[in-house]
């Protein structure tokens, strides 16, 4: 197996049978990050010989989720390429040349046993599998006359054509995060490569031919997989393509944040977070499943997220962009053993890059939000909405959570805090806010800077209690004491719509008794 001296390709080949589950979403990380480090390319190849399981709308949710991401495809189904088709149900007249190669070969068998007469030899013979030990009891090619057996095709009988596992070897299996596997070939079964019902054939035969003949130098697959390596080993060299064949890398499992075993999207549910990349509206059933996208996620922290869940750059590095992830990944660094699904930590990341952010692009996706609860977005400016953000996103975790530190900007309070109204607005308040209303009516300059020193002075010279003037006067232009510093809002607010709340809280805030 070497890869010395050609370019690297590398695929990416999900089934359409659903969403892209997060663990998928990984994979194609790591497919991504090794193919654009070193120059090469990155194949989305969509796998759909399981006609059965095939989903509506399952391919273009792949897509459309790969996209968001920044995870570019070079060769696919819509960007087209030298070694398509890119779908497999559209390569049958290929995949059907390499079974009469195998079958011609010896290396390959027909069998036409029903799945009753599976069925029957499962009871007969404990943990029963198809293999060297039990061919020769079965009806197949090997058992049968020629002549029955192409009277049994002729007559349309359905057969499957099985791969043929000689005993007594040891297949080695390189690689590149576990090192040399060996396996011995008695413990492989005859595995299906072919059903001559829907006439298309198995993961394993598509594979390795689509993967021979698209030229690809790594396979990068979740860890799931790696029994069936051996298998593709042997295929490789039932095909004389063992100099060629790709080298391979089974990455870590993603785990459950608590417990053992897999990652589920029911652990999700259990704990509140999303296992898929976008919102899924299940066509069956009618069901929705939450997504990174419409979680509020932004694709630069789900991206770093991922990446760091089985990998490490070989430092204490934890925030890095899609070219510092490029730069940095190597398998050396990734883990043999699976990785906890941390979303805690997923949600940090979030909170991270949301700082990071740009406020004119935070503005943008907090338009919608706001429009969502009733806001009139074109009342607002582009400059007025990115400097509301700019002064909140500190205390967000989601671009939804700016809505709660940020609706007195677009709202003017109609009800107010109780406990607060309690500890701040005594029976004289209504007095003392009226006269700072028309203060700050007669002020020249609103500026924050200018106002500030101006109110604490009128404070302090009317021996005012500034803790209690300052929240009473926060009461009214927030609904509750809480929010930026206080001057920061009033230059947003402006002198009209300022000194407007503090008439309102005026007559409306009544004392507590």
């Amino acid at each position: 197996m070497s890869t010395d001296n050609r370019e690297v390709r590398v695929r990416f080949a999900p089934s359409p049978t659903g969403p892209l589950h997060i663990g998928g979403v990984r994979t194609a990380l790591y497919n991504y990050l090794f193919a654009r480090q070193h120059g090469g390319k990155m194949i989305l190849r969509i796998e759909d010989t399981d006609s059965q399981r095939f989903v509506p709308g399952a391919e273009d949710y792949i897509n459309e989720a790969l996209a968001w991401l920044g995870i570019g495809i070079d060769e696919g189904v819509r960007e087209g390429g030298p070694y398509g088709p890119y779908k497999q149900s559209e390569r049958r007249d290929i995949y059907r040349r390499y079974v009469k190669q195998l079958l011609d070969s010896g290396k390959a068998y027909i069998a036409f046993d029903t799945p009753e007469e599976l069925e029957a030899k499962r009871n007969e013979i404990p943990n029963f599998q198809y293999d060297a030990s039990t061919r020769g009891s079965m009806r197949n090619s090997l058992t049968l006359p020629r002549e029955e057996v192409e009277r049994l095709i002729a007559d349309g009988h359905k057969y499957v054509v099985r791969f043929l596992v000689e005993p007594g070897r040891d297949v080695e299996v390189n690689d590149l995060i576990r090192g040399k596997v060996t396996i011995k070939s008695d413990i492989l079964d005859d595995k299906v490569l072919y059903k001559s019902a829907d006439d298309l054939p198995t993961y394993h035969l598509a594979n390795i031919v689509d993967d021979h003949l698209m030229l690809v130098t790594h396979v990068i697959r979740g860890e799931e997989w790696l029994p069936s390596a051996p298998l593709h080993v042997l295929l490789y060299e039932a095909f004389g393509w063992a100099d060629t064949a790709p080298a391979f890398v089974h990455l870590p499992l993603l785990l459950k944040p608590d417990g053992k075993g897999k990652l589920s999207k029911r652990d999700g549910d259990r704990l509140g977070f999303p296992v898929f990349p976008l919102e899924w509206h299940d066509p069956k059933s009618g069901a929705i499943s939450s997504g990174y996208r419409e979680s509020g996620y932004l694709p630069e922290a789900v991206v770093n997220f991922l990446a760091l869940l089985g990998w490490n750059p070989g430092d204490d590095t934890e925030v890095m962009d899609m070219d510092e992830l490029i730069a940095k990944f190597s398998f050396e660094h990734c883990s043999k053993s699976g990785a906890k699904f941390a979303f805690e930590k997923g949600k940090w990341f979030n909170h991270t890059y949301l700082q990071n952010l740009d406020n004119a692009r935070l503005a943008q996706l907090f338009r919608p939000v706001l429009a969502e609860h009733g806001v009139d977005n074109s009342k607002f400016s582009d400059d007025y909405v990115a400097a509301v953000v700019g002064l909140v996103k500190s205390r967000i975790n989601f671009v939804r959570d700016l809505w709660d530190n940020a609706r007195f900007f677009f709202v003017a309070p109609e009800e107010y805090d109780p406990k607060a109204v309690k500890k701040r607005w005594s029976a004289d308040m209504p007095a003392i806010m009226t006269e700072l209303a028309d203060m700050l009516a007669s002020t020249p300059d609103f500026d924050g800077k200018v106002l500030e020193p101006i109110v604490m002075q009128w404070i302090a010279d009317k021996g005012y209690h500034l803790g209690n003037v300052m929240n009473a006067f926060r009461l009214t232009a927030v609904g509750e004491c809480k929010g930026p510093h206080m001057f920061d809002i009033t230059d947003l607010l402006g002198r009209d719509e300022t000194v407007a709340r503090l008439r309102a809280g005026v007559q409306r805030i009544q004392p507590a008794e």
